[in-house]
């Protein structure tokens, strides 16, 4: 392929909920799962979020484990896997120098984004070692994306939302699996984010799938794995 295999991960509520209608990025994960991701994350060559992700929570991506970091180094690559952001506009109050996505590592760190974002935006977050991909396009093209990433060495990606990007790497059929950890628990809420937000689809477009693993686990959650068809 000309791009990389690529897995979406998440947590959702038995609601399919991904988070409350707050949207804090509330604790969905059990201590099983957290364990399970880090493993995911230590396998991957990259991770990617969407812009709401990257912008308003500013998340670390990187491996918790150590051992599973020591590992990473014996195999010859990097301790963490490369942090990828995709996001139509950085403005310039929206991410931090400090921010955990650029700090925290080490780490090589990409962003995608448009020319809708500012250039002393993107000569900021150059200097700061980002390696910063701009597409004269309304949005981010996310087929472009996906061979910009395998160019860079990026063969396994791991896709951890939110619900808008894992949609149109969906519907764009840019997604190879799909992993699933169901927690009891229901958070409700009509504008609650969900794993696949979006413009959505009509019924004759349903983007299918195969069930190919299904374990039930103790700490009263669901493991779910997809292949798309």
């Amino acid at each position: 392929m000309n791009r990389p295999y690529t897995f979406i991960n998440v947590a959702m509520t038995a609601d399919g909920k991904i988070d409350t209608f707050e949207r804090r990025g509330s604790a969905i994960s059990s201590k099983r799962d957290k364990e399970r991701v880090d493993q995911l994350r230590a396998a991957a060559d990259g991770i990617l979020v969407g812009g709401k992700t990257l912008l308003e929570e500013q998340p670390k991506l990187t491996v918790k484990s150590e051992a599973l970091r020591e590992e990473r180094v014996k195999r010859g690559v990097s301790p963490n896997p490369v942090k990828v952001g995709v996001a139509t506009s950085v403005a310039n109050a929206d991410i931090s120098p400090d921010s955990d996505f650029i700090k925290a590592g080490p780490a090589r760190v990409v962003i995608f984004t448009t020319s809708q974002t500012s250039i002393m935006k993107l000569e900021g977050l150059r200097a700061l070692g980002v390696e910063v991909f701009v597409h004269e396009s309304p949005r981010v093209d996310l087929n472009k994306m996906m061979v910009t990433l395998k160019q860079v060495g990026v063969d396994h990606l791991m896709v951890e939302g939110g619900g808008t990007i894992n949609f149109e790497l969906m519907r764009l059929r840019l997604v190879d699996e799909l992993m699933i950890y169901v927690a009891p628990m229901v958070f409700g809420g009509a504008h609650a984010p969900t794993l696949a937000d979006g413009l959505g689809l009509p019924r004759d477009a349903a983007i299918g799938m195969k069930l190919i693993d299904v374990e039930k686990w103790e700490d009263g959650g669901v493991f779910l794995r997809y292949k798309f068809s």
